[in-house]
């Protein structure tokens, strides 16, 4: 029996993962850390691989400050590089709220719209029985 004698192309997965506290310093402190992270792995805080990626962390973390947010719980922050797509999560603790993309009011609203300007697509995956949702995001960034 012959082996396929095709070579594999090799194929980098880069993940960071991290808890902040539910807190405006939180959010804040997941997005510096986010743009030192893209940073690390060669995208330069400048560039607009790690502007989109930032804008987006700094709208969902912020979403989940105001609107995810139960007494004693984190969120967490997860990103994914693969493949030219950055895949941010962002969990938090308040599952009975799913974010609905809106038009904006006179005094704010315009997260979501970010994200969904700025992303490729986006969207909520809520979790039956655990104690948390995701909302995600999949923004396009220039190989490294």
């Amino acid at each position: 029996m012959q082996g396929d004698t095709r070579a594999q192309e090799a194929v980098t997965v880069r993940t960071f993962t991290q808890l902040f506290s539910c807190t405006p310093r939180g959010a804040r402190l997941a997005r510096r850390l986010v743009a030192h992270r893209m940073d690390a792995w060669g995208f330069a805080y400048d560039g607009n691989a790690s502007l989109d990626v930032t804008l987006v962390v700094a709208e969902l973390a912020a979403n989940a400050v105001l609107h995810g947010r139960v007494r004693g719980r984190d969120f967490r922050v997860r990103l994914v590089l693969r493949d030219g797509l950055v895949r941010v999560e962002v969990a938090d603790g308040r599952t009975d709220r799913l974010p609905v993309l809106r038009a904006p009011a006179d005094e704010g609203g315009r997260g979501l719209l970010l994200v969904a300007a700025t992303a490729e697509r986006w969207g909520v995956e809520p979790r039956p029985g655990a104690p948390y949702k995701v909302v995600w995001a999949e923004v396009r960034v220039e190989p490294c």
